[in-house]
């Protein structure tokens, strides 16, 4: 049964999800009702929650179909020009509640369920995450399918349906330990099978060559089966389509030849072929060359292609039959999107199509690939850059090899015209880096085989044109853009932050919601007494929530007083969780020192997966579980300092935990982070942020005035200079008694009484091989929270602050960002064009 509505509960009814209409309400209780009998075959009697869930997912579904259609007939119709966004990773999340206010349905649905006796939070609890990616360029993905669709743009999302997305995290005994995501399990309602459009990709074989051209033969061949999942825009009657494939054995698999006499096992075999869907690498930032990988990137791209070109040829809604036949429009018609480098066999795939199968001549090829492909680069970290041994394409797809090596020859032609006897810049860039194994330079390639290349924040894409890319900035300086990143308003305010967005529409409107700058408006509203205090009051609410969402899950008890001190991300040594560590054990020693001082309470929350083969993220996390043990057990130190492991942080735990933050830690160190997407998601949630001027935070001091972030740190330069002259870390242990009571009371067992040596070799790298300089920004960051617990003190002045940043956060909505890679990239106008609904005729 439904628990009594609060007063906050009923005021939510008046909001920007709109008032729920009575036919509505009465329409959505019949399909409910009728998706219980006719798709789950259930009664009330012996219904679950899982069920009623399910009952609810397929109701607002239905809502979609019909626009969802009516887009894809729009599109047949008027024939723009399409944007294929490539990625290996789509992070969504949970789709329901996403849908609901999309369409405007949300009031609606919770009036219907609570007429059922249903708590629909309850029902939105039950979804599962689709976790299909590891981290910031997996969510951004799904941010931009997002304004994509918001935009009227005619855009696909094509990536893999991972049968199993980013491992569930599990602490046992303060050790991340990993257990597979088998998120499909009760079966996923927003998706649709689409075995009509299967299609052939092939691996291994050889390469005929013959009077006639190229051939490409003997291959063995895996069948790509599309699931379509809905993405519908903000109220505007757009659904655009994410198509996500899966690999499935053809019915002769290891039957037609060499397997004659085992028919059992051929058949168990086809397992083989299959797993290339199976799982997403759980890697971040960090390349791992493994052949599995490289099926999956060739897989995606294959089937995506034919794909993309039989929808290019076929003309008119529902016609199936080629109509175009010469590829000169293509790049005027397609726009290619490579999230990253990982589906950058895109370039050559296309080309092998132009070439091999098309026939068309080789310079009139590489001109439309360059035209049509474009690359969005996502990190300078070297450990990062894909280099995949020359062997293995060999062996794995040698026609690609083959395309690789002539494009790779006319670039390196045209680089020896230009600077004629300097070797060493034919060498540094060449698509094949010489050595043992030869490798081939996937960034290098994308960057050859696109007519753009754009980083993901404006100091970033500096780095880029500086450093990783140097050269071919020299050669092609107009290839390089910056598109600074955003994350979607809708889910990332309006979904998980409704308190907030409703006092935001009471004073500016509703239509921020699809235009963010408008947020400046409320800088009008700054010294507003009244504003201020509910503000302030919709975060007390949020914290209040999420204390009691763990105080539930986790049986662990928070001060909704203190500093909610929120690190959540990836761990990583380059994000330098470290540091954060050894500021919560500076305080403790603090508060152990005078514990009869005033101190401003502070619960630190730190949350992210390690990678599983990350040795030292899991010794961090370790780390951080024992420093929590000591802590949260200390009489002294009583509710003034807790620290609080999130376990398995994922799309809908950002959700909770975001708008219940008082500081956003985005503490990288200058340089690394390229952008940074979580420090959005803060800001436009009531967060300060502490933080180095890294990625994003450059651009969020510029919006908000850099008095309104707590900057501390060094910047890029500094850390090129401290490169330079050589980065001792003995010279600030030594320098730094509070450091140096922290790192000693790591490395002696304090927080590891039973295995004194338990940290030694974080201790190690910090001591003598620290890449990211944690020390070096020790003081500062000590400097830098003590201003944080200073202005805290003063309710009225932090909130106040807190208005700034929520009002000059407009930048950072990706509907910017895509706007501008539609202008600037690919080429192509948003629209505000509303498809006429389903219930009325065409216009």
């Amino acid at each position: 049964m439904a628990t009594p509505l609060t007063d906050f509960d009923r005021r939510k009814q008046i909001s920007v999800r709109g008032i729920a209409e009575l036919g509505d309400v009465v329409e959505l209780k019949k399909s409910f009702n009728r998706h219980l009998h006719f798709t789950l075959v259930k009664d009330r009697n012996v219904a679950t929650p899982r069920d009623y869930y399910f009952a609810l997912a397929h109701t607002i579904r239905d809502h979609l179909v019909g626009r969802w259609i009516r887009t894809q007939q729009y599109y047949y119709e008027k024939d723009p020009k399409r944007i294929y966004y490539l990625s290996l990773e789509f992070y969504m999340g949970r789709t329901l509640q996403n849908t609901m206010v999309n369409m405007g349905l949300e009031n609606a649905s919770d009036e219907a369920m609570y007429q059922l006796g249903l708590d629909i939070e309850e029902l939105e609890e039950i979804e599962e995450d689709a976790g299909l990616g590891n981290g910031g360029l997996g969510r951004l993905a799904a941010c931009f399918l997002d304004s994509l669709a918001t935009l009227g743009l005619a855009a696909y999302g094509y990536g893999i349906r991972y049968e199993f997305g980013i491992f569930n995290q599990k602490i046992h005994d303060g050790w991340q330990v990993e257990e597979a995501d088998d998120w499909l399990r009760y079966g996923n309602p927003w998706e649709k099978a689409r075995p009509e459009y299967m299609l052939p990709v092939h691996f291994y074989g050889r390469v005929e060559h013959s009077a006639g051209g190229d051939k490409w033969v003997d291959t063995q061949v895996v069948l790509a089966m599309p699931y379509d999942t809905p993405v519908p825009g903000f109220k505007n009657n757009t659904v655009n389509t994410m198509r996500l494939w899966s690999a499935k054995a053809p019915n002769d698999f290891n039957l037609k030849d060499f397997n004659v006499g085992d028919y059992i096992q051929a058949v168990l075999d086809r397992n083989l072929a299959e797993n290339i869907s199976r799982v997403l690498y759980p890697n971040d930032n960090f390349f791992e060359g493994k052949e599995l990988r490289l099926k999956q990137e060739y897989f995606v791209v294959a089937a995506s292609l034919q794909d993309i070109i039989r929808r290019f040829k076929s003309s008119k809604f529902g016609c199936r039959d080629p109509v175009r036949t010469s590829f000169e429009t293509f790049p005027d018609k397609v726009a290619i999107q490579l999230n990253d480098t990982h589906p950058a066999l895109a370039i050559p795939e296309l080309m092998r199509i132009l070439v091999d199968v098309e026939k068309l001549d080789w310079e009139k090829a590489w001109d439309i690939t360059k035209r049509t492909c474009a690359y969005t680069n996502h990190t300078v970290l070297p450990e990062a850059l894909e280099r995949w041994p020359v062997q293995m394409f060999e062996h794995l797809l040698p026609r690609h090899l083959e395309i690789i090596y002539a494009i790779n020859q006319k670039h390196l032609d045209n680089i020896a015209a230009l600077y004629p006897g300097d070797m060493d810049r034919l060498a540094r860039m060449s698509l094949i880096e010489e050595g043992d194994p030869k490798r081939i330079n996937m960034a290098h390639l994308s960057v050859v085989g696109s007519h753009a290349v754009n980083g993901v924040a404006r100091i970033h894409s500096e780095i880029v044109k500086s450093t990783v890319f140097k050269d071919f900035y020299e050669l092609e300086p107009h290839k390089f853009q910056n598109k600074t990143n955003g994350i979607t308003p809708r889910r990332w305010l309006l979904l998980c932050n409704p308190g907030l967005a409703d006092i935001i529409a009471e004073r500016i409107g509703e239509s921020f919601i699809t235009d963010l700058d408008q947020l400046k408006e409320l800088l009008k509203h700054v010294n507003n007494e009244a504003f201020i205090r509910d503000v302030a009051n919709v975060k007390q609410e949020n914290k209040l929530k999420f204390a009691a969402y763990l105080e539930n899950e986790y049986k662990v008890k928070i001060n909704p007083s203190s500093i909610f001190d929120v690190h959540v991300k990836r761990i990583h040594e380059y994000k330098r969780q470290l540091l954060n560590c050894l500021h919560v054990i500076t305080l403790y020693n603090r508060i152990k020192k005078d514990p009869n001082k005033t101190f401003v309470p502070r619960t630190v929350l730190i949350g992210g997966k390690a990678a599983p083969g990350y040795h030292m993220a899991k010794m961090i996390i370790k780390l951080i579980t024992s420093v929590g043990n000591v802590v949260n057990n200390d009489p002294i130190v009583g509710d003034r300092l807790k620290v609080i492991f999130l376990e398995n942080y994922r799309v809908s735990l950002a959700e909770k935990v975001i708008p219940a933050s008082d500081l956003s830690e985005q503490i990288s160190t200058a340089g690394t982070e390229a952008s940074g997407t979580g420090n959005m998601k803060f800001m436009l949630n009531g967060a300060l942020t502490i933080g180095t001027m890294d990625g994003a935070n450059v651009e969020m001091a510029e919006e908000a005035g850099e008095e309104n972030l707590f900057i501390f740190g060094m910047r890029v330069d500094d850390v090129e200079a401290l490169n330079k002259k050589g980065y001792n870390a003995r010279d600030y242990f030594d320098k730094l008694p509070e450091l140096r009571q922290a790192m000693d009371q790591i490395s002696s067992g304090y927080f590891s009484p039973k295995e004194p040596e338990q940290f030694k070799d974080i201790v190690n790298m910090l001591m003598h091989h620290d890449r990211f300089k944690v020390f070096a920004d020790f003081a500062a960051y000590i400097k830098s929270q003590e201003k944080v617990s200073e202005l805290y003190k003063n309710q009225r002045e932090w909130t106040k602050m807190v208005i700034k940043n929520i009002a000059c956060s407009g930048k950072f909505s990706s509907d910017r960002t895509i706007k501008q890679y539609a202008r600037e990239i690919w080429g192509v106008e948003p629209s505000d064009v509303k498809i006429p609904p389903p219930n009325e005729p065409k216009a």
